[in-house]
């Protein structure tokens, strides 16, 4: 390894205390996407309140070792870049289809594990021709990308903000929406006023004061740290053998694709934040990683895996770019996994807590596109017609949750993330209007793009006429 590699602050070692709470803040940032789904999925099937912790713990356990296989990587897996994996919320919607369509409710895990294997296999087999994409990805694809995975975040930090369940009384309530505002307020005074390394958690800083804040409001339960255990091991195949069912295994390996797609995407603005872009090797070991994490995460009754975006805001905001530290984060998932008690330490924190902090990490990644954008030059009127009609596409989601409810629930699945739509949209729009065509004048390409070339995001130097 180069001396250059070992120099870069992503392979950076930092001392016990600031891994210890930067790779924390990483798991405060992610805790809440990752049990939504086995939380959501066990309802649908009728699991017990134990059974759904142990689903729950499960999903935290495989998150851990998919983010660790990620982080520090094995042979040509792996990105080794400060990347989380999680569970994937593009996999809930076929998962409760799944679930709605087996008769007997008790098989509906196995079938759903039986088709994550298979689809995560088919991914793993996949990833190096998957990862030749990213020539598709100049810098006007991926300020465009990076912009729209901000926006559609934000979405959940305002949710959050307004308490963790929509029916109840209280949900969007003045004292929710001041836990959040003060949340923010507190994130935004650590980091104007302070420096060094209380500047660099404030996230973190700011989640035990907005904990501490809610308690004379009765908005913090610890009900949870009484009642769970202390040790528990999520058993390999404990809802049974898995089950292998076409159709649940075709509607999975649309999900693996949506993933794939997300997952590229956000290597290439990952790669532009901490200055190590992200060229085709990277994209194929990181691919490898999601989709094998994937493959193996239901031998320990976990979901599919992939990028989790909103902890790409946290690496731009604290400019703390250690893959080291994010590994951290993935020992601490996997010791929740283990523990079901500290696991429910970070569940203490309010939702609205949460959506605090979410705004500033979530507005982050969006303020990292739009600096992408800068650069993609946006003088040519080419380029701003990609970006006007690209966020358009990619906001449809967002903005109108129910514009595409006439489709088949297939297409639902890529239609309703707009970071893939918005994505697909870039990557086509630039392909017809900077390179489709004989006699193409290539003072209109930012970027021409050639066979074999790998982005080097803001390295490379604009065309010229």
């Amino acid at each position: 390894m180069s001396s250059q590699a070992v120099d870069h602050p992503v392979d950076e070692k930092l001392p016990a205390l600031r891994m210890t709470t930067s790779g924390l803040q990483h798991v405060a940032a992610m805790y809440a996407g990752v049990v939504a789904p086995p939380l959501i999925v066990g309802a649908a099937v009728g699991l017990t309140g134990s059974e759904l912790t142990f689903l729950t713990g499960a999903c935290l356990f495989t998150a851990g070792l998919a983010t660790l296989l990620q982080t520090l990587g094995v042979w040509k897996i792996g990105a080794r870049l400060p990347f989380v994996n999680g569970v994937t919320f593009a996999g809930v919607a076929p998962m409760t289809a799944i679930v709605a369509s087996t008769d007997d409710k008790r098989d509906a895990l196995p079938v759903i594990f039986g088709a994550v294997i298979v689809a995560g296999l088919l991914g793993f087999l996949a990833a190096p021709v998957f990862c030749k994409a990213v020539r598709f990805f100049p810098p006007v694809v991926t300020g465009t990308v990076i912009t729209l995975i901000g926006v559609s975040l934000l979405p959940v930090a305002f949710g959050w903000a307004q308490g963790p369940d929509p029916a109840a009384h209280d949900y969007g309530s003045t004292t929710n929406l001041g836990l959040a505002a003060a949340t923010l307020l507190i994130v935004l005074l650590l980091r104007r006023f302070t420096r060094g390394f209380v500047k660099q958690i404030a996230v973190l800083l700011g989640l035990v004061v907005g904990t501490l804040v809610a308690i004379p409001f009765g908005v913090t339960d610890f009900g949870p740290v009484a009642a769970a255990d202390v040790i528990g091991f999520p058993a390999p195949f404990h809802f049974g053998a898995p089950q292998f069912q076409l159709a649940a295994i075709l509607s999975m390996c649309v999900v693996m694709v949506v993933s794939m797609t997300e997952s590229t995407a956000d290597m290439l603005a990952l790669g532009e934040i901490v200055e190590r872009p992200a060229d085709e090797r990277t994209i194929a070991a990181g691919l490898r990683a999601d989709t094998l994490g994937s493959a193996l995460s239901p031998v320990f009754n976990g979901f599919m895996c992939s990028a989790f975006a909103q902890n790409i805001g946290l690496v731009a905001m604290t400019r703390i770019r250690s893959r080291y530290v994010v590994a951290t984060g993935g020992g601490f998932l996997v010791l929740m996994g283990l523990c079901p008690m500290a696991a429910s330490l970070i569940a203490v924190v309010p939702r609205p807590v949460l959506g605090g902090a979410g705004v500033v990490l979530f507005g982050s990644v969006a303020a990292s596109g739009i600096q992408t954008l800068v650069r993609a030059g946006l003088e040519k009127d080419n380029n701003v017609l990609i970006v006007a009609v690209s966020l358009a596409v990619g906001i449809i989601p967002i903005t109108e949750p129910e514009f595409y409810h006439a489709f088949p629930e297939t297409a639902k699945i890529v239609l309703d993330s707009g970071i893939s739509t918005g994505c697909l949209a870039a990557v086509l729009l630039n392909l017809v209007f900077n390179h489709v065509g004989q006699g193409r004048n290539a003072a209109d390409v930012t970027h021409p793009m050639e066979a074999g070339e790998e982005l080097t995001g803001a390295t490379r130097a604009p065309a010229t006429p």
